[in-house]
């Protein structure tokens, strides 16, 4: 990191940074500031590595024990990339609290703020604890990058989420990711990320059904129509198809060969690991759990309006083989570039969709079924913790 000098000593150091983060990208809230944030490390299934080339041989409990500087390196990598999409999805949706549709949703929104910041928070604890001078700076950086300057390291968390239906569709699609990236994480060689994967899945749990239930309420409300819904399902799962990575990569296929990721299903999967095809073979996993939600949604739409689909795995792609290639969202049909371009504005949200959308829920009162009696989200926050060991 030539040019790049830490200016944290310690954790301590870190968390003032931390604090910093919070107040200037205005999301210090008084429920926010008030919260303790710990970092957080739960079980793992099995002291054992489970796949790879050193399954078998006990995992591996700080770097000394990693047998590479490679192996090292690509575990840095991968978690640095996790904890910038943590930070990176507060700062995206960080002006939504005056807009909430309900109280409940005010406060179920502050919930998830606070465990994407202790996500990266947990991100960074393994950075400065076990990576020394490299990951205190990367630590560091990870509070320097913004993503309202288009500076995340995915194209995916540069984006704006400033109105309601972008909040539900990312956190139940976006997030979904993350649980997908999560479990994978959680079968790691490197036994501190394993451990540390327990808490933050019971905490995106929350975010994927708040974003879930916020959909299903939209539907069920039938106040905007599906074909505008659709677009922003087309939007948010797309990009959540390309969060998985390229086809044939060889990142992924050393980190299951060396073991510090596996497969969405591992280790119950009976199938013997295609090594130059695992993103794609977790994509697949991802869209078939993303179909049967929607199919869920299609039972409260509507009479009379068109059933809402998952697109097909090969539109509107950024990376992979179908990167730039132009097909159907519905039926997966590959279109002529003129066509796709004269079809677009029907497959994506426009301007004039936003401005639409916009003019619905501030002057729509019902265009969200008011939340069914359930337990305040801030009340609720800590009782997953109660297990955790506290570091």
């Amino acid at each position: 990191m030539p040019g790049k000098v830490a200016k944290i000593g310690t954790f301590s150091d870190w968390v003032g940074l931390f604090d910093e983060w919070r107040k200037e990208i205005g999301v210090n809230r008084d429920e926010i500031a008030n919260f303790k944030f710990d970092t957080l490390f739960g079980a793992i299934e099995t002291e054992e590595i489970q796949f790879g080339h050193f399954k078998g041989r006990g995992k591996w409990e700080n770097l000394r024990q990693v047998p590479t500087q490679q192996i090292r390196d690509a575990l840095l990598n991968l978690i640095v990339y996790q904890g910038d999409t943590e930070f990176a999805s507060v700062e995206q949706q960080r002006h939504l609290f005056e807009t909430a549709p309900t109280d409940w949703d005010r406060r179920a929104i502050t919930r998830v703020m606070i465990e994407e910041m202790r996500h990266g928070w947990q991100m960074c604890a393994l950075l400065i604890e076990f990576f020394g001078y490299s990951g205190k700076v990367e630590a560091q950086k990870m509070l320097e990058r913004r993503a309202f300057e288009n500076k995340r390291l995915l194209g995916a968390f540069n984006v704006d989420v400033d109105n309601w239906m972008d909040f539900f569709t990312y956190t139940d699609f976006v997030d979904r990711d993350g649980k997908f990236q999560l479990q994978m994480l959680k079968y790691s060689a490197f036994a501190p990320l394993g451990r540390s994967m327990s808490y933050m899945l019971r905490e995106e749990a929350f975010h994927m059904g708040t974003g879930n239930d916020g959909l299903r309420r939209i539907v069920q409300a039938g106040v905007i129509p599906a074909w505008l819904i659709q677009k922003y399902l087309n939007k948010w799962i797309s990009s959540s198809y390309d969060l998985f990575g390229t086809d044939h990569s060889s990142s992924a296929h050393w980190a299951y060969v060396w073991g510090i990721k596996g497969r969405y299903d591992e280790p119950a999967s009976t199938r013997e690991a295609e090594l130059d095809d695992l993103n794609d073979y977790n994509r697949h996993l991802y869209r078939d759990e993303v179909r049967g939600l929607i199919e869920r949604l299609n039972h409260v739409l509507k009479a009379g309006e068109k059933n809402l689909y998952a697109p097909d795995i090969k539109f509107n792609r950024a990376i992979g083989r179908w990167a730039g290639q132009k097909f159907h969202p519905e039926t997966g049909a590959p279109l002529e570039e003129k066509e796709y371009e004269e079809q677009l504005n029907w497959f994506l949200p426009t301007a004039d969709d936003k401005k639409l959308l916009l003019e619905i829920i501030g002057n729509e009162k019902n265009w969200i079924v008011a939340k069914e009696q359930a337990r305040d989200p801030l009340t609720t926050i800590a009782e997953p913790r109660k297990s955790a060991i506290n570091i």
